[in-house]
């Protein structure tokens, strides 16, 4: 997620002087290969943003799962050389 920060373009807006810009909370996500992005609700910033964590949190539970049987199997390998 993040936040969008832009002049509307209207002349007499309190964006036209760049101290007060618009804000909007995006949620970036990749789709074939793209790049895309998607305005939140301000009701749905905070469910979004708890389930990128729980998605962050899964990814590196399984990347550290994958990690560990990848060292198991190399020192398998490595004791099988070393015991022929």
């Amino acid at each position: 997620m993040l936040v969008h920060r832009r002049r509307c373009g209207k002349a007499n807006c309190r964006c036209a002087s760049g101290e007060e810009l618009h804000e909007s909370t995006l949620l970036s996500y990749k789709q074939g290969g793209k790049t895309k992005h998607v305005t939140l609700p301000a009701a749905e910033v905070e469910p979004v943003r708890e389930a990128t964590e729980r998605f962050r949190a899964a990814a590196a539970a399984l990347r550290a799962e994958g990690d560990a049987g990848l060292a198991e199997l190399i020192a398998r390998l490595s004791q099988s050389k070393t015991g022929s």
